[in-house]
């Protein structure tokens, strides 16, 4: 198994960091790492995601939503080709600070026959994607506050 985990702190309230996290359409606008999504935003909904890794190749997968929590989780489960060879759990969660705003992590568990085999570029490169997009959100909804 392999944990790679991510924060950042939004100067925003937890609806208006949902709204922009759930607005798949969206996400050409203003995502550097995933770059295209869609589907069925819902639990048991399947969606499609493309990602662009920082100096990897764009990968497509189909998750299914695991879990739909407004404003504090979206959680999905994907699959490299068969299940068990290469599965990753995929969670957003935002977390209410009571000073104001939010704390936003991002984080992804690999699992799999394939897992100690991929080279660990593979995982850097996802923990850079994380964090651009982490600060790309920063950024937007921030931004789009009055």
């Amino acid at each position: 198994m392999k944990y790679l985990e991510t924060e950042i702190t939004i100067d925003a309230p937890a609806e208006q960091v949902w709204s922009v996290l759930t607005d798949l359409d969206g996400y050409r606008d203003w995502n550097p790492f995933i770059r295209e999504a869609g589907g069925e935003l819902r639990e048991g909904g399947r969606l499609d995601i493309r990602i662009h890794p920082p100096e990897g190749k764009p990968m497509r997968f189909r998750p299914s939503v695991t879990a739909l929590l407004p404003s504090r989780e979206l959680r999905w489960l994907g699959h490299l080709g068969i299940p068990g060879l290469f599965d990753g759990e995929h969670v957003f969660r935002i977390e209410a600070l009571s000073g104001g705003g939010v704390r936003f992590q991002q984080s992804e568990r690999f699992r799999g026959l394939l897992v100690p085999l991929l080279p660990r570029k593979l995982y850097d490169r996802t923990r850079q994607g994380f964090e651009l997009m982490n600060q790309a959100l920063k950024q937007v909804v921030e931004g789009a506050l009055p």
